[in-house]
């Protein structure tokens, strides 16, 4: 009877502990799979931190360097815009890597990838390309104040996809590489030189000859106008109500705006006091008689 007992017992047991073994099992394995994925979990954090300490010393180096040949502005701003980005791509290659996925995976999912990513960033490949045309062919460079997709501005960068630029206003405005490329650029700073011209009227029966000489005379004491080319003062037109005098003067380039304002201040007070009369429009009616 105890005999009996006991084999019961013991097949009862048996499958109890049976399971218990498997659960052990599992949790080992849990446990063993959670210790390995903290472990590249902490590993894909360490190459996180260390890679953008190094990407940022490598950046600071690189600047520095650049600054160091004086290279142009402009090719310094695109090369470390580019180089920052490769060296980010690397970064996410290898936390990818430690994480344990296949690099080899990964890559092939990026090449399947390709076509698609290719046609939504065709956009940003065009400004890519239209950035090396513009530090290849130099249409402008930073400091230059130029003109084109109806905004202007002075260049501050020049970055691998779009050329930065601050208005007059000091609003900073983004215009795409790929435009700039392919489109009508103004550059108001390339020339040493510019030419400023004004339209003058005065009324009618005032002395050309005297407005030509107190206009030369007004040029000769602005220093800042150049003898070479000579000014040019001549009578432009005839118009309804005035007497129009064009006047057309050379100046170095980052004078232009200086001596354009300051010309027209003197001219309007020196002629006020020359007694030359500035016109107005007029109009004559006549009263017929009954």
């Amino acid at each position: 009877m105890l005999l009996s007992t006991l084999l019961i017992t013991e097949q009862a047991v048996q499958p109890a502990t049976e399971h218990l073994g498997k659960v052990e099992q599992l949790i080992q394995k849990l446990l063993d799979w959670g210790l390995n994925a903290g472990g590249h979990l902490l590993g894909a954090i360490l190459i996180f931190i260390i890679g953008r300490f190094l990407i940022s010393f490598l950046n600071r180096m690189l600047a520095r360097i650049l600054a160091k040949r004086r290279v142009d502005a402009g090719i310094q701003s695109f090369t470390k815009s580019l180089v920052n980005i490769l060296l980010t791509v690397l970064l996410i290659v290898a936390i990818v890597n430690k994480l344990g996925v296949e690099t080899t995976s990964f890559a092939a999912l990026l090449a399947s990838a390709g076509v698609a990513v290719g046609m939504a960033l065709s956009g940003n490949l065009q400004n890519f390309a239209g950035g090396l045309i513009v530090l290849l062919f130099r249409p402008y460079k930073v400091g230059d104040w130029i003109e084109s997709q109806g905004e202007s501005g002075t260049v501050r960068e020049i970055q691998i996809f779009h050329t930065i630029l601050t208005t007059a206003d000091n609003k900073v405005v983004y215009i795409p590489n790929g435009a700039l490329s392919s489109g009508t650029i103004v550059n108001y700073s390339r020339e040493d030189t510019r030419r400023v011209e004004w339209g003058i009227g005065v009324e009618y029966g005032e002395n050309f000859d005297k407005v030509e000489e107190v206009t030369r005379r007004l040029i000769a004491d602005d220093k800042r106008i150049l003898d070479t080319p000579a000014p040019y003062i001549a009578l432009q037109t005839l118009d309804a109500s005035s007497v129009n005098v064009v006047i057309r003067v050379w100046v170095k380039s980052p004078d232009y705006w200086d001596v354009y304002f300051d010309m027209n201040r003197t001219i309007y007070a020196t002629f006020n006091k020359e007694g030359i009369g500035f016109p107005f429009p007029q109009l004559t009616i006549h009263q017929a008689k009954d």
